[in-house]
């Protein structure tokens, strides 16, 4: 009997051994708990939530206001220009870049505002970012070009929608379709549009900006009667004229005889016509010329023309 109480007793000894072993610990924690909670001071916590968040109402708030003050001026900036003899496609994309060049300003001192009274170490962030901003920069290096050469294109005013202009390293050109930040849109005669990137633009022949030169060359035969034969010229020439006479700035002038290798002549007539009629003028002046020769006995030589080496 002694020996089972003896068991019994010794039994229940190591129960309650093993469960203190298991309570004191999360006793101790709920302790260490329940301590640092009421350590709290939730007087200066609650006063700091409301600093915080007054700071950051005020923050929107003023960020907002500089946004719509920034639009305004640049919107009435523009506006104030567009009443001018200004281009409307140069002046929508400078406008647009502009504006946007302000909102990523503001939104970047308005982040980092924020992120500053939240209490994050933006200048660890800013040192990230600024290695990562260094790879993408070298990865997006043709991008960025793009970008600051369509930039002095657009400021400087070197083309313009409808410009028909020249490229020439790239052996292209045609009208202008387009004109943006970072390409050139070209339709060719044929009809074939051509996307350049601005970096690829190294030199552009404007041929829209001023009066354009119309050079015929009519091909004679020189054994026949010289003056006669600028004579029938010169009617042709006053035919074009009396036709196209609000487009030709200069008149028509006969420069003589010309040279066009493997014994062929012609005799070479040239006047500046407006912009964008020089190929149509040329063309019917060289058709009347012609005409007038033939009309008048002359002969009009078909031998190949080979081209000085």
């Amino acid at each position: 009997m002694y020996f089972l109480l003896g068991t019994v007793g010794t039994a229940d000894s190591t129960v309650d051994s093993s469960d203190v072993s298991i309570i004191e610990p999360a006793a101790q924690q709920l302790n260490a708990l329940q301590r640092w909670w009421l350590s709290l001071n939730w007087e200066a916590i609650t006063g700091l939530i409301i600093q915080k968040t007054i700071t950051l109402l005020f923050i929107i708030i003023l960020f907002t206001i500089l946004t719509r003050l920034a639009d305004f001026l640049v919107d009435r900036t523009f506006t104030s220009y567009s009443k001018k003899k200004t281009n409307e496609v140069r002046m929508t994309t400078l406008h647009t870049l502009i504006r946007n060049v302000v909102h990523y300003t503001l939104g970047f001192f308005f982040i980092y505002a924020l992120l500053s009274t939240i209490g994050i170490p933006v200048g660890s962030l800013l040192a990230g970012a600024g290695i990562a901003g260094l790879a993408i920069g070298l990865g997006a290096q043709g991008f960025m070009n793009d970008i600051i050469t369509g930039f002095f294109i657009i400021t400087e005013q070197q083309i313009d929608v409808g410009d028909y202009i020249k490229l020439n390293d790239l052996t292209i050109e045609g009208t202008v379709t387009s004109v943006g930040l970072r390409t050139l849109q070209l339709q060719s005669s044929d009809g074939t549009v051509h996307f350049v990137p601005n970096r690829n633009i190294t030199t552009i022949s404007n041929t829209s900006r001023a009066d354009m030169r119309v050079l015929v060359d009519v091909r004679i035969d020189t054994s026949e009667d010289l003056d006669g034969i600028q004579a029938a010229i010169e009617r042709a020439n006053q035919q074009i004229v009396q036709k196209y006479a609000e487009f030709i700035q200069t008149p028509p002038v006969i420069f003589g005889i010309v040279d066009l290798g493997n014994s062929n002549y012609a005799i070479r007539t040239t006047m500046y016509v407006s912009n964008g009629r020089q190929h149509k003028i040329q063309e019917e002046l060289l058709s009347a010329s012609i005409y007038e020769l033939s009309q008048a006995g002359f002969t009009i030589p078909n031998t190949p023309v080979v081209a000085a080496k």
